[in-house]
């Protein structure tokens, strides 16, 4: 006699009621809307983008504090490949502490924005940000062109993708903590400038190689839009609750005007008048202030530093306007391993999920900073059951773990672990 268990026979219970009642036609769409994730956007801008080796030197980069004044606060300090490339902290914490929240880097490949304020327009040039960022790793154009031209393994990888670095050994010429706006950087000709700037741009392209691969992993709610894809749909797969949830997250609740598509987010930018973290802090810019930073910086995808400074990628940036209604807007996060990221919202005001959904039920404590905020969001006046099936389904967003080779430091660089 074969015998079958509790648990396969709930879930073969699960599937026969699947199949006996019909998805509404818009939760379907909705779904398959949603996944699988795609391989990332090519970005003409950096022309060594999926190149192996330029990869393999910024997953190097990636891990070394050295780039840093101090010598001990890398790229995975706060991207921690243990906690989904966050940090579980309420605002990032390098040098010093910092004022907005860690956002995952799992998939930001897909963003057309970077920064919670979107200043940056790709990924090579987000990842200079923090090098030189008094707050993050406080480091200088010339020590760390300098480091890595001192570097055996880190100078060989780079004359690899690259080609030669610049000679930088002579301090007189190339002072120590020379960077935009130091007295050490005006004193440089133009021409070493631009020699620096050069080599740590290609820096920045490497890291960029390396966190393209750095995809969310398939996850339950990826496998279950499979099953009804392929006609034959599977609600074991997520579960009763989760289901539900799905079918209000697409539905009655509302949440896919801006939580929508592969990434379930829109990419674009939000004022929903979260709570501040500290009443007594000046309220955040958001895009407004990430604009001005945008056009005000050297390394957009339009800029002296692009590959392709005519692609539609770069035109894009070049075209974007702002309005009065940016002010104090955030990037929509992606929701995928949004269980792994906790605390939530721009400055860690929410420490749960669960608080997450709460505010979002009654909008208690929104703050309205200017007649222009977002109008979208309306409280969703929904059940504790209802909350429960919702934050039941945003845990099946949660996915496989990039491969584990790409979650520690490169052999061969002598690197240690952070």
């Amino acid at each position: 006699m074969k015998y079958t268990t509790t648990a396969s026979l709930a879930a073969t219970l699960l599937a026969m009621q699947a199949s006996a009642s019909a998805m509404p036609p818009p939760i379907k769409r909705a779904a398959l809307s949603a996944s699988p994730v795609p391989q990332p956007p090519e970005n003409p801008t950096n022309r060594v983008a999926d190149d192996p080796a330029a990869q393999q030197l910024g997953q190097a980069l990636f891990f070394d504090p050295n780039l840093s004044s101090t010598r001990d606060v890398s790229c995975a300090t706060c991207h921690d490949p243990a906690r989904a490339f966050g940090d579980g902290k309420a605002v990032a914490e390098g040098l010093q502490t910092g004022t907005v929240n860690t956002p995952t880097i799992l998939g930001t490949a897909h963003h057309r924005w970077l920064f919670l304020d979107g200043r940056a327009d790709t990924l090579w040039s987000q990842a200079l940000g923090p090098i030189e960022n008094d707050l993050e790793m406080g480091g200088a154009r010339t020590d760390v062109v300098r480091y890595v031209a001192s570097t055996p393994h880190l100078a060989r990888a780079f004359t690899e993708v690259f080609g030669s670095l610049p000679d930088v050994s002579d301090e007189a010429r190339f002072p120590e903590g020379a960077r935009p706006g130091t007295p050490q950087w005006d004193a440089m000709t133009e021409q070493d400038r631009a020699a620096v700037t050069r080599s740590f741009v290609n820096l920045g392209k490497s890291i960029e190689a390396y966190e393209r691969l750095l995809q969310p992993g398939e996850s339950d709610f990826d496998r279950w839009v499979a099953s009804i894809r392929n006609e034959a749909r599977d609600d074991s797969i997520l579960g009763e609750a989760a289901v539900r949830g799905f079918t209000l997250f697409a539905g009655d609740a509302g949440c896919m005007r801006c939580h929508f598509g592969p990434m379930l987010s829109d990419l674009e930018f939000h004022d929903l008048g979260i709570p501040p973290r500290d009443p007594a802090a000046p309220p955040m810019q958001g895009r407004g202030g990430g604009y001005s930073k945008l056009r005000a910086s050297e390394f957009r995808a339009d800029g002296p530093w692009s590959d392709a400074a005519e692609s539609s990628k770069a035109r894009r940036a070049a075209a974007a306007r702002i309005g009065p209604e940016h002010w104090g807007a955030i990037r929509t996060p992606t929701l995928r391993n949004v269980a792994h990221t906790a605390p939530y919202m721009h400055a860690g005001q929410f420490a749960t999920l669960s608080e997450v959904l709460q505010f979002y039920n009654t909008l208690d404590g929104q703050v309205r900073r200017h007649s222009h905020a977002e109008a979208v969001l309306v409280p969703l006046n929904l059940s504790d059951a209802q909350l429960a099936d919702l934050e039941t389904f945003v845990r099946t967003l949660s996915g496989d773990p990039p491969a584990d080779a790409l979650r520690h430091p490169p052999e061969g660089f002598g690197i240690s672990e952070p």
